[in-house]
């Protein structure tokens, strides 16, 4: 099954938000206009229900809603990841099942976690959730929030099933990246996690990106997937350092309540994180004014750039 899915999955996949109304419920009006707002940018895919998606902190319904109105507002352009990612098999199966019938292109999920699981148990999860639908699976490898780290051990076994397709890696090493590259081979798919290193992730053998600060300015990652296709290094570097500059100032402020601002500025307005995720306060507004400022000048200077 890799071989069949590794044109499909490349370039910029943007981590989408969730959208909420005023009174923070799941708004599908918002979540359908964020959609249309990254394709119309140019961005290669989109990722459903994850971190930056606060799949985890709603219920199965609320997750099913989102997915299903990105779905919808896509109509088709663009692949569409599902993350499936939740504490119980029967949660994840769950929305995997639902997954398939609405109309994903793949599915993800993170490794259960809390509990402190076995790699067996770990691996159980993982295969009854790719086995329950007719979709190809993306582990998603976070050990900073899950903590559980994959190994090659378990790799290995994972892959003697073809659903298992790639790993989205967000950690801070692009040698484990290349490591599970080798692994998998060539059309197994890496994508890399961590957006403050996606032209070294690419350099490394990624054949894509998924991250969320994309969505606040997705223009600038396709600016950096289109130099280093072309084989301008050395551009690429450049618009990544653009990108760094403005991703170190959005981790002196709460960063998901920060990209759902900003994303409010350019155009979406998809309310507020849910808590427990913290807010942004009067004492921030500067910060983001300085933010959307940055955005929006390196976004004029590198629309000029071919």
């Amino acid at each position: 099954m890799t071989a069949q899915w590794s044109e499909k999955f490349k370039g910029v996949i943007v981590a989408m938000n969730s959208c909420y109304d005023a009174e923070g419920r799941v708004s599908p009006a918002a979540v359908k206009k964020l959609t249309r707002f990254l394709i119309d940018k140019g961005v290669n895919g989109l990722y459903v229900g994850g971190s930056t998606g606060e799949g985890l902190l709603q219920s199965v319904e609320e997750r099913k809603l989102v997915l299903e109105a990105a779905i919808e507002a896509s109509a088709g352009e663009v692949p569409i990841i599902a993350h499936v990612g939740a504490l119980s098999t029967q949660d994840g199966i769950e929305l995997a099942v639902h997954a398939e019938k609405a109309g994903a292109a793949a599915l993800s999920a993170v490794a259960p976690f809390y509990y402190g699981y076995s790699e067996e148990a770990v691996g159980r999860h993982w295969s009854a959730i790719a086995d329950s639908a007719d979709l190809p699976f993306i582990i998603y490898h976070i050990p900073a929030t899950t903590g559980f780290s994959l190994t090659k051990g378990l790799l290995k076994q994972l892959l003697a099933n073809p659903k298992f397709i790639g790993i989205k890696t967000t950690t801070a090493s692009t040698y484990e990246l290349q490591q599970f590259k080798a692994m998998g081979g060539e059309s197994f798919l890496m994508f890399n996690g961590p957006d403050e290193q996606y032209l070294a992730g690419r350099i490394m053998g990624a054949d894509a990106g998924i991250g969320g600060t994309y969505g606040a300015m997705p223009e600038l990652f396709v600016q950096l997937e289109k130099q280093y296709s072309a084989g301008r290094i050395e551009a690429a570097r450049q618009v990544q350092f653009r990108i760094n500059d403005i991703i170190t100032d959005m981790l002196a402020v709460p960063i998901y309540a920060a990209l759902k601002e900003l994303v409010r500025r350019r155009g979406v307005d998809c309310g507020d994180v849910r808590a427990p995720l913290p807010k942004l306060s009067a004492a921030h507004a500067e910060q983001i004014d300085a933010l959307h400022a940055k955005i929006e000048l390196a976004v004029r200077e590198l629309a000029a750039v071919r």
